[in-house]
């Protein structure tokens, strides 16, 4: 005799652990409960979480209860009744409908102008449950601008193009691929679980159903031995798919990654030093032709948030600012690194600033940051932000 499995009872509004940087603002809906292939050695987010697929009427039900904070909201701002009213709401507001709220009044406070599908890669649902809930979020929030999502590349590329149109007919404008490296040998060194064909025709696939398409390179992630095959592979990965946005996202190690900590830890992986990812991102660049594209740097983890830009004509410019850090006096060289991490510095320009490179040198004496062992000091400060 066989027992049907029960339904899952819905126990109120989620939200997922991460969103891309360029969605601090966007209003997260969980679709996904963390990542289908959870294996990629440098990625800490999901493990010893299991996957699954959140019933569509709990989606809706998550959509409907921010639908009617938002409309709340935008009423008691009419009226100005501001922080009254919403005292009010908490009094009289649930555990289960309190994230929602909250959630709500994040997205007000915004602008309500983008909305990310969570978590790790929404798409691997029935395309025509992804249509229902994406229509239904254009229902009840017609004033969004941007509905966007992360996928895998092995997932999209088994999408049949005409679900993939109709999915971005539905209101999916943008989707972000963590293409990482366009090396196989890297791809399968951090068991990502794609090729670069597959990443490839992922990208073209998106890029013909009229989807924006954001594609996130990690470097350092080839380590020392494979840093140039890992720069050279990537550009000609990104040359053949011309995303509308590349982002950079530099390696970093924390313990709870889990295969790549223990290979670090060992000396099976020697991670680049900051020089060496910097001559690695100028091999990248230089050899990056992807016409149109944005260069993005919009992480904490980047050495150089100034790369920022579109192909061909800011090219040179990108190639200035690395050779500018690459020509510096070690001891110059040092306080930018550690100013960078520090959250001081966002800019090579920055040092021009007496005040901020006082700052800078002051909180090395402190911390007891010296050129020679500037790179283990400034790699303790990312694991702050992982």
């Amino acid at each position: 005799m066989t027992s049907e499995k029960l339904p899952e009872p819905y126990k109120g509004f989620e939200q997922g652990p991460i969103r891309p940087p360029s969605e601090a603002q966007s209003l997260l809906i969980r679709v996904t409960r963390n990542c289908p292939w959870n294996r990629c050695t440098f990625c800490p987010v999901y493990k010893k979480h299991k996957f699954s697929l959140r019933p569509v009427e709990h989606v809706i039900r998550d959509i409907d209860t921010v639908h009617k904070y938002i409309e709340i909201l935008v009423q008691q701002a009419d009226t100005r009744t501001g922080r009254t009213g919403i005292n009010k709401i908490l009094e009289n507001i649930g555990d289960e409908e309190s994230q929602a709220f909250h959630a709500a009044m994040h997205w007000f406070s915004g602008g309500m102008k983008s909305i990310f599908i969570q978590d790790a890669n929404s798409l691997i649902i029935k395309p025509a449950d992804l249509i229902e809930i994406l229509r239904h979020l254009n229902k009840c929030f017609p004033q969004a601008e941007r509905i966007t999502s992360y996928a895998r590349s092995h997932t999209l590329a088994r999408i049949k193009d005409e679900d993939l149109k109709a999915i971005r007919e539905a209101g999916l404008n943008r989707i972000h691929i963590g293409l990482e490296s366009g090396s196989d040998k890297v791809l399968e060194m951090v068991r990502k679980g794609v090729t670069k064909e597959s990443h490839i025709k992922a990208g073209l696939k998106v890029i013909r159903a009229g989807i924006e398409l954001s594609e996130y390179v990690m470097p350092g992630l080839g380590g020392r031995a494979l840093s140039e095959e890992h720069a050279l592979e990537t550009a000609d990965a990104l040359n053949q798919i011309a995303p509308h946005f590349i982002r950079l996202r530099t390696l970093a190690i924390p313990s709870r990654s889990g295969k790549l900590f223990e290979d670090y830890q060992s000396g099976r992986f020697e991670k680049c030093t900051d020089l060496m990812m910097t001559q690695e991102i100028l091999l990248f660049i230089t050899n990056l032709k992807a016409a149109g594209s944005v260069l993005k740097s919009d992480h904490i983890l980047n050495l150089f948030e100034e790369l920022e830009g579109t192909f061909p004509q800011d090219k040179p410019r990108f190639l200035n600012i690395l050779n500018t850090f690459l020509n510096m006096e070690p001891e110059r060289r040092y306080l930018y690194q550690a100013g960078r991490r520090l959250g001081i510095f966002s800019r090579i320009s920055d040092m021009d600033s007496p005040r901020r490179l006082q700052r800078v040198e002051e909180t090395c004496r402190q911390l007891g940051i010296t050129p020679e062992n500037a790179d283990a000091a400034t790699d303790e400060l990312m694991r702050r932000f992982v």
